[in-house]
């Protein structure tokens, strides 16, 4: 049996267990199902669109550089385009922030905490990319040590108090170097108030299949703070399989929710015994892409905002025929008059009635057009 079809029978199971809230120090998060920080993604655009979706407990920014943030201050700059909205825009919202200095880390979560007034700030422990665990010993890299990692969490959650601190990590660096368990137990003790645990360890990137049995082996090691779980949620059956089978306090949805901010009220409606919503008619989910579109060029101007909308757009009608096509047109727009061209000739048109409707299914109710 393949590793989408062991998840395709566990997902036949008809009864949806009771899934509480989750606390995260003074944060209710309910539903338990958080947005993943992905760096590059998760911007204010894109979390303005899942809110207005719904489903989402917990909003998180992409995550920030504690370095480039202190220098940014130190030089009367504005703050990181990565904190675009955080002032203004709804709580509970979670800041996550990576570095390898625990003093610079600290003065950069009590800015977050009291400056800022976010609910949550996060520490990254698991980002395996190059930039940030090899070239700047960051990230996955400190899962090497423990010791350093608890060093950083204690300093930072003084620093925050009393706003919560918590940290993502992964299984370990390598298969051979799996010490998630380990890791847990020194962020409970310095005093994280959750923690998150992707799957796969830093050398596995995004490959292969997350491993949710070693996941729910950290759980007994924890005795005070929840645990959340993070790999391969790309359906509402998943998130209710994994509550049922894996014991977890609450699930992080990242990668699969770019293209379907939708995802979220699906797996909430799910979580409640309720009839999934369907997913938007391909006329509404174009509606949803060109509101995204418009909150970029808002913020960014035509030029940046188009081109940074190259890597949303791509996201956008997956599995839908047609949409090669329409990816490949829109990677190379340079103004919102050829970006809004592709999306009319190129995006999936669908067929039937449906396809006539121009506003979101429950969702983002007005359409900004660039």
């Amino acid at each position: 049996m393949t590793a989408t079809e062991s998840w395709n029978s566990l997902a036949t199971s008809t009864s949806t267990p009771p899934v509480a809230a989750l606390r995260i120090g003074p944060v209710v998060v309910d539903p338990p199902v958080l947005q993943a920080p992905m760096a590059g993604f998760t911007n204010y655009a894109f979390r303005q669109i899942v809110r207005e979706f719904g489903g989402a407990g917990l909003l998180a920014t992409e995550m920030v550089c504690a370095r480039s943030f202190a220098w940014l201050s130190g030089h009367a700059a504005q703050s990181p385009d990565r904190l675009w909205g955080v002032r203004d825009e709804p709580r509970p919202l979670a800041v996550q922030v990576w570095d390898d200095d625990p003093v610079r880390l600290a003065e950069v979560g009590a800015r977050l905490a009291q400056e800022y007034r976010v609910s949550v700030v996060d520490i990254n422990f698991g980002c395996p990319v190059r930039r940030v665990a090899v070239d700047a010993h960051s990230g996955s890299y400190l899962l090497r040590y423990p010791d350093r990692v608890g060093a950083i969490v204690e300093r930072v959650v003084m620093a925050c108090r009393p706003t919560p601190v918590t940290a993502k990590i992964r299984l370990g660096c390598s298969r051979s170097e799996v010490n998630a368990s380990d890791v847990a137990q020194v962020i409970e003790a310095a005093g994280a108030a959750a923690l998150t645990v992707h799957g796969r360890t830093a050398q596995d990137l995004f490959r292969g299949r997350a491993d949710w049995d070693a996941i729910a082996q950290i759980k007994p090691y924890l005795r005070r703070i929840p645990l959340i779980g993070n790999g391969d949620l790309d359906s509402a059956d998943k998130v209710v399989e994994v509550f049922r089978r894996y014991g977890v306090d609450g699930v992080m949805i990242a990668r699969a929710a770019l293209g379907r901010p939708w995802l979220f009220r699906q797996v909430q409606a799910a979580l409640r015994g309720e009839p999934e919503p369907s997913a938007p008619t391909l006329a509404q989910q174009r509606a949803v892409l060109l509101r995204h579109f418009g909150l970029l060029v808002e913020r960014f101007g035509p030029a940046r905002g188009t081109t940074l909308m190259r890597k949303y757009a791509c996201c956008y009608g997956q599995g839908q025929r047609g949409i090669r096509q329409f990816r490949s047109h829109a990677a190379h727009v340079a103004t919102p008059e050829e970006f809004c061209q592709v999306v009319e000739a190129w995006f999936p048109q669908g067929g039937g009635a449906a396809a006539d409707e121009a506003a979101p299914l429950n969702g983002p109710a007005a359409l900004h057009q660039p």
